[in-house]
């Protein structure tokens, strides 16, 4: 039998559906990362963001043991899906609109792969990392979201599209738009240091 860790997606799923729990112990841990950060961005609030990432797993639970999954392949877009209408679903309880401010994410899933460079070299990269950041607090909501959802979730122009209820040509036109005004920020950063 192969290791359970070297399985794609489909078939962790399939080990699960057939009374392996912990095929899907290994799904969630394999993707616990990307979905957390991405609800975390939406929801700026580490208490609900825990609160949704539970609800979205049971709702994957759910719809798993229901054979309501046919994505196949796409389980971590799937599951980035769910979590961004939870997110949404979270707001409209709420009565108010989502503001993402990436000033206030703490390295929460920015991987730096350093290999003995030095401290020096962490030191630049965790203060452009920051910078950055601030850049992107400063965009309107509909360019944050989906520089949040293409950067920091992965998804493709194509998910982001189905996913936000847009065209992939709106989709496109936002992050051109968010990177541009991003430039222009950059010369703000540069003479503030």
């Amino acid at each position: 039998m192969k290791n359970t860790n070297t399985l794609n997606d489909d078939q962790l799923i399939n080990l699960y559906l057939d009374g392996d729990a912990n095929a899907f112990s290994i799904l969630v841990n394999r993707h616990k990362s990307k979905i957390y950060t991405s609800i975390y961005l939406l929801v700026k609030d580490e208490h609900v963001a825990e609160d949704i990432f539970q609800d979205l797993f049971i709702r994957i639970i759910e719809s798993l043991n229901n054979g309501a999954y046919s994505e196949s392949g796409k389980f971590s877009s799937w599951a980035i899906r769910i979590a961004h209408n939870l997110c949404m679903d979270h707001y409209r309880k709420q009565k108010r609109s989502p503001i993402v401010k990436a000033s206030e994410v703490i390295e929460v899933h920015l991987d730096y792969h350093i290999s003995e460079s030095g401290y020096d070299v962490s030191i630049i990269q965790n203060e452009t990392g920051q910078q950055v950041r601030k850049l992107i607090d400063k965009l309107p909501e509909e360019q944050r979201e989906i520089i949040i959802l293409r950067h920091y979730a992965n998804l493709s122009f194509k998910e982001i599209a189905a996913l936000s209820n847009i065209s992939i040509n709106t989709a496109l036109g936002r992050m051109r738009y968010a990177l541009m005004n991003v430039r222009k920020m950059m010369p703000e950063i540069q003479m503030a240091c």
